[in-house]
């Protein structure tokens, strides 16, 4: 089965001194930076998903700013595609699904942030089109959130959508158990 790597919205804004920095964005992309290395090794697709944020009140992921650049640590080589989105969901108003389906792709092996919005949203989109997922949970970051006064710890969140995820829409595995099957 064809498998292309998607990693999405690892980009500065999410990282330390950016506009909304995430709960273990550097562990997270790390992780990233170990699949794609698999991945380039390997000669397997890599596909970066960059989100630029048009929404009027939006404060981070703007346009012409450092912040919505992809992190370095996982930035793409000339051949690597990017696709730029402005939803949470990756496929939408994207030209995803034309490059993965033009490659013949079957399986997904995703990682990027944040885990309780992008990540979820693509995975779900990804599963309810067809594609069987692999998430790699430790390469993947969130944020604190509250709900009706109640803070949630991004470990919390974290856990809770990869445990959501996990029962229906992917196989979600540690890094290390990913680079192991491939």
């Amino acid at each position: 089965m064809k498998t292309a790597l998607l990693l999405i919205d690892l980009q500065n804004d999410y990282f330390p001194g950016g506009s909304m920095e995430l709960v273990g964005s550097d562990v997270a992309a790390n992780n990233a930076r170990r699949l794609l290395d698999r991945f380039r090794e390997q000669g397997k697709p890599v596909i970066h998903v960059q989100h630029i944020s048009l929404r009027p009140a939006a404060d981070f992921f703007l346009p012409d700013t450092p912040g919505v650049e992809i992190h370095a640590l996982v930035a793409p080589l000339a051949d690597e595609p990017v696709v730029e989105k402005h939803f949470p969901n990756s496929f939408r108003d994207t030209n995803l699904m034309e490059l993965l389906r033009g490659e013949g792709i079957k399986h997904l092996v995703i990682c990027g942030a944040m885990s309780h919005m992008c990540i979820d949203a693509t995975t779900r989109a990804a599963f309810d089109h067809g594609f069987s997922c692999s998430l790699a949970a430790d390469a993947c970051a969130t944020r604190d959130l509250e709900f009706a006064g109640v803070k949630v710890p991004a470990a919390s969140v974290h856990a809770a959508f990869m445990a959501a995820l996990g029962a229906v829409y992917a196989q979600v595995l540690p890094t290390v158990e990913i680079l192991t099957t491939m």
